[in-house]
């Protein structure tokens, strides 16, 4: 089963985030901080994807992309960001992150995912 770290610090957010990719089949964590998200990141827990936040509490996304690429080159990272300006969009990519549009659909989501349930649930937009 794949399994999806998702990074925000929003608790709505993440929650409607997390209902959503679990009722499609996926396993999840969460993580509000960006230590937090380190910590599940760099744990011995196998995690396929990370839906990363750009905008937290205690140091951007950026950071935590470029720390978690210096050790772990294979996980698939999707950088999640309000920010339409070309700089950050440029930036995250750079890093080895993935930029979706501005507002998450979830079927642009899944081939990032694996293909565990692409058939399965409805069209899903996301904030």
């Amino acid at each position: 089963m794949t399994v999806i770290l998702v990074v925000e610090d929003e608790p709505r957010v993440a929650s409607f985030i997390t209902q959503g990719l679990e009722a499609a089949g996926y396993a999840t964590k969460t993580a509000g901080t960006a230590h937090d998200a380190l910590r599940v990141a760099l744990s011995e827990t196998p995690i396929d994807v990370i839906l990363l936040d750009v905008g937290l509490p205690d140091r951007d996304g950026f950071g935590v992309l470029a720390d978690i690429r210096a050790v772990n080159q294979s996980v698939r990272i999707i950088m999640l960001t309000a920010r339409g300006d070309v700089p950050s969009r440029v930036k995250g990519l750079d890093l080895g992150g993935r930029l979706p549009a501005e507002a998450l659909d979830f079927d642009e989501l899944r081939p990032a995912f694996g293909h565990n349930s692409a058939e399965r649930g409805s069209r899903r937009r996301w904030p």
